[in-house]
């Protein structure tokens, strides 16, 4: 298994930004039922057992909101949660709390819920050589959160975009005449870039790899032609000296990955990574005390 990359994307601030816009606008109306000065105290528990993702958007709602906002972490990203355990607490002014609260939980159960599908797929596979990779097929605006929350479950990334590597698929080799013609093409205008093409039939991948390729991805095959392909591809990488990455997509499950895995690709790109996302349950509660006043009582609240 890779070492896994927790660095988050340079652009965090910014989707944060976007997120507290599109649900505060121009106020919270609901956090000023809460007194100005009241402090709160509040739990953010996990519901289910699931993988960590999200730490660095969450916090950086609450740093937006207020800077006096303090969280404290049980857990790491990449860290399995045991259900109905708290994941952190948070310290500080009632109305930041609760105005961070939705879109900061947004962010966690999103992410997490893409870490606890990779990291269930990156299970059915250990011990053998191959990895998990995800896709393009992303949400709008958060494939670099998406794509950190796939290395917080133990997977890989894929190339992020269509500029920094290319993978040439049914239409472009339809567009340029062929797959040889491709690649060709390919080459002459990036000759730096990682090549990969798709190939849906093993004559497709004999061109391919006769073309020079960097990678193979074999869409749809079944099981015992796969394995066919793997052999095909291992025997030009020993004839020629030269490394060819496989890689398998298309229908792949939970049930079936192990299988596709042990027919010795090198990864396995798996859409619903970051497409079929079932969030992970959290919920927040929150106490706040209400500021000193003469009044010797403290007000609560749940949210």
């Amino acid at each position: 298994m890779p070492t896994i990359d927790f660095n988050p994307p340079a652009e965090v601030a910014d989707t944060v930004a976007r997120a507290l816009a599109e649900d505060i606008g121009d106020g919270d109306r609901n956090a000023l039922l809460a007194d100005a000065a009241a402090p709160a105290n509040a739990v953010v528990v996990a519901r289910e057992n699931a993988i960590l993702s999200g730490r660095p958007w969450f916090d950086a709602v609450f740093a937006a909101l207020d800077a006096d906002v303090r969280i404290d972490w049980s857990y790491d990203d990449g860290e399995r949660m045991r259900s109905e355990t708290p994941v952190c607490e948070l310290h500080g002014p009632a109305r930041a709390v609760l105005s961070g609260e939705r879109t900061a939980l947004n962010f966690l159960q999103l992410l997490s819920g893409v870490a606890s599908t990779t990291h269930d797929y990156v299970e059915r596979v250990k011990g053998t050589n191959t990895g998990i990779v995800d896709t393009r097929k992303t949400l709008p605006g958060l494939r670099s959160a998406q794509r950190y929350a796939v290395r917080c479950g133990g997977g890989v990334n894929h190339r992020f975009g269509l500029f920094d590597a290319i993978l040439i698929k049914e239409n472009h080799i339809m567009a340029a005449g062929g797959i040889e013609a491709a690649v060709a093409g390919a080459r002459a205008q990036s000759p730096d870039l990682f090549l990969q093409v798709e190939v849906e039939t093993l004559e497709e991948l004999d061109a391919a790899l006769e073309a020079g390729v960097d990678a193979v991805l074999l869409d749809n095959f079944a099981t015992h032609v796969l394995a066919r392909a793997v052999h095909m591809a291992d025997a030009h990488r020993r004839r020629f000296r030269r490394q060819i990455v496989i890689e398998a997509s298309g229908d792949i499950t939970l049930t079936n990955v192990r299988e596709i895995a042990d027919t010795g690709v090198d990864r396995i790109s798996i859409g619903g990574l970051t497409k079929h996302i079932r969030a992970t349950d959290f919920s927040m509660r929150m106490q706040v005390n209400a500021p000193a006043r003469g009044d010797p009582a403290a007000g609560s609240a749940q949210t």
